[in-house]
């Protein structure tokens, strides 16, 4: 694939952005009253809502301007870019360890000893690695090693732990597959598509829950799949992204269904919804991405969080 040329890499990648978006989104639309929430899910009507995305397509939007700019991760520019947006508006539901990093690190430390000390030196197995790594494996979806090596750098700066770096390689691995699938116009069974990426990751609890999700029927009833996967509850890679990656396998070329189904796990459903988004649209049927949907959320292309160096 050496043919393949810079723009058609960046077009990529901001196609999964997109799907980021609305994925955010749609997933934070589903927050309030449990049982009206409830409700809309099983009429799958979305509540009223301003399609504002939240801290995963801000942070979405760093890694991806570090892409357009070169292809490559810095992470000296990329943590600098997070501190950037994050006071650009502090209220897009980040996590209060990251703005505690965030904050240590503007007051002049060491990002690299931050993030090793975080949870009394273990650092954060968090979920917040991996939700913003789509557009690494849309840009570099031929090149599976350039996107170990770019998730990995990508993550390391907030999180530390093996299991949160090994959510962000899964994640973007996944993607790549998804970009890979519509580039080759070939589709995957949901087994091969989690087979391929547990290939490329470490041993983790988080490798050991997503091979787990193999076993796991698209028809159980959602509380069963939540006590096997989990759903994001606790906010950690293992309790997110296995059912993230279960829930795209099996809605590959249908991003609309992939979205109602990744929401009715609940948890945290704005980050879920945004990592099945942001692999889902690569490999869609456009038919399966709902016009209404790209046209009313947030423009990251028109945000206050794009260009700002």
């Amino acid at each position: 694939m050496d043919h393949i040329d810079n723009t058609y890499r960046i077009e990529n990648a901001k196609k999964s952005l997109l799907g980021v978006s609305i994925g955010d989104a749609f997933g934070d639309s589903f927050f309030g009253d449990l049982d009206q929430i409830s409700e809309c899910i099983h009429l799958r009507q979305i509540p009223e809502t301003k399609w504002e995305f939240t801290d995963d397509t801000v942070m979405s939007i760093a890694v991806f301007e570090e892409l357009e700019r070169n292809g490559d991760i810095d992470q000296e520019n990329l943590i600098k870019q997070f501190c950037i947006n994050h006071d650009l508006d502090a209220n897009r539901g980040y996590g209060a360890t990251l703005r505690r990093l965030l904050r240590e690190v503007q007051n002049g430390e060491n990002w690299h000893e931050v993030s090793k000390r975080a949870f009394e030196g273990q650092g954060s197995m968090g979920n917040g690695a991996a939700m913003r790594v789509c557009p690494i494996g849309a840009f570099h979806f031929d090149n599976f090693q350039k996107v170990k090596e770019l998730a990995i750098k990508s993550a390391e700066i907030t999180h530390s732990n093996i299991e949160a770096i090994t959510g962000a390689v899964a994640v973007a691995i996944g993607t790549a597959l998804t970009a890979q699938m519509k580039f080759d116009k070939k589709m995957l069974t949901p087994a091969d598509f989690i087979d391929k990426i547990l290939n490329e990751l470490p041993d983790s609890d988080t490798k050991a829950k997503i091979s787990k999700s193999k076993s796991v029927p698209y028809n159980y009833n959602i509380e069963t799949v939540k006590s096997i996967l989990g759903n994001g509850i606790n906010m950690t890679a293992q309790d997110t992204v296995p059912f993230a990656l279960w829930c795209t396998s099996y809605n590959l070329q249908n991003f609309e269904e992939g979205l109602w189904k990744a929401v009715s796990i609940l948890g945290d459903r704005d980050t879920i919804c945004a990592m099945v988004g942001g692999m889902s649209i690569m490999s869609s049927d456009g038919l399966n991405i709902p016009y209404s949907w790209a046209d009313s959320v947030e423009s990251f292309d028109k945000s206050i969080f794009r260009g700002n160096k």
